[in-house]
């Protein structure tokens, strides 16, 4: 089933990544890590957002993402992300979990339970946050193969195939974008080239490949590329812009901050939190409450 075929709750469609892209202007791509945060990227108003590996391994297993959770853990949390909000999603499958059987399997497990967007890096493995380290990648040649198993594995041209290269980081931008090109001849949909270190290498990136859909990641708290706006980034060429950590981090520091005022007795401040109230709405509390009003049997 496409997405495009894919009816939520309530009836609406869930858009396909080609119509998102349709729009003219930049797609900022915040990071969900479980059905919460994906429901309130969808009530702030964004239009797509992200399931990325850091996020999922921090939160769910408090690990670092460095290729400690595979497939079978990724997905089921991804079907629950899913689940929450009618956004499309793109995620985040790693080196496909091995070589292009798994890159299929993992293709068609993703597609299954509605994922719009896919993409598949470079990288050899244990792979690592594209923000960390030294990194080494596979031959060119053995991802165009991930991408072809990528592309023959899907059931619908609807799921968008993208392809990351981690170059920058393990040979330099010349090789970065010599990648790019040649995932983009072998049916890569959209390239995302990870590691950019400012705007002039976000420039060169999208002087080498107009008028084809990039990506790139501006990773808050520690990345590799300075904050630039994403208006600015847009206009050098790239239509997607990934923030792993934005959402992320400032959680991490809120449960700080609430736990420490637990610890001292101090009262839960006013304008720092939701209500009851607000959060049961978040949560759609009243669609519930109406089910159980209309069929419960007395």
């Amino acid at each position: 089933m496409s997405n495009a075929d894919r009816v939520m709750p309530g009836g609406c469609r869930r858009l396909t990544w080609k119509e998102v892209l349709a729009k003219r202007e930049p797609l900022v791509l915040p990071a969900a890590h479980d059905a919460l945060s994906a429901r309130l990227i969808e009530e702030a108003g964004f239009r797509a957002y992200q399931v990325g590996g850091f996020a999922l391994a921090g939160t769910r297993y408090a690990f670092p993402d460095i290729d400690l959770i595979h497939y079978y853990e990724e997905a089921e949390a991804i079907r629950q992300i899913i689940s929450s909000a009618s956004l499309p999603v793109m995620v985040d499958a790693g080196n496909g979990f091995g070589d292009v059987k798994n890159v299929a399997r993992t293709v068609r497990g993703y597609e299954e339970i509605g994922v719009a967007a896919i993409f598949l890096e470079d990288q050899v493995s244990p792979v690592s946050c594209g923000q960390m380290g030294q990194k080494e990648v596979v031959p060119a040649e053995q991802m165009v193969g991930k991408i072809q198993a990528a592309r023959d594995a899907r059931r619908s041209e609807d799921t968008f195939i993208m392809a990351r290269t981690d170059a920058r980081s393990a040979e330099g931008l010349p090789e970065a974008i010599r990648r790019a090109e040649v995932y983009r001849k072998a049916g890569a949909e959209g390239v995302y080239v990870e590691g950019l270190r400012s705007a002039a290498e976000l420039e060169r990136v999208g002087k080498a490949l107009p008028d084809f859909p990039l990506a790139t990641t501006l990773m808050e708290g520690g990345g590799q590329l300075p904050w630039i706006a994403a208006e600015e980034i847009y206009s050098y060429g790239f239509a997607m812009i990934l923030y792993p950590t934005t959402v992320l981090f400032r959680l991490t520091r809120a449960v700080q901050r609430a736990l420490a005022d637990l610890k001292m007795g101090r009262p839960m401040p006013a304008n720092d939190a939701v209500t009851l109230d607000q959060f049961e709405d978040i949560v759609r509390m009243p669609e519930w409450a109406d089910i159980e009003k209309k069929h419960r049997k007395k």
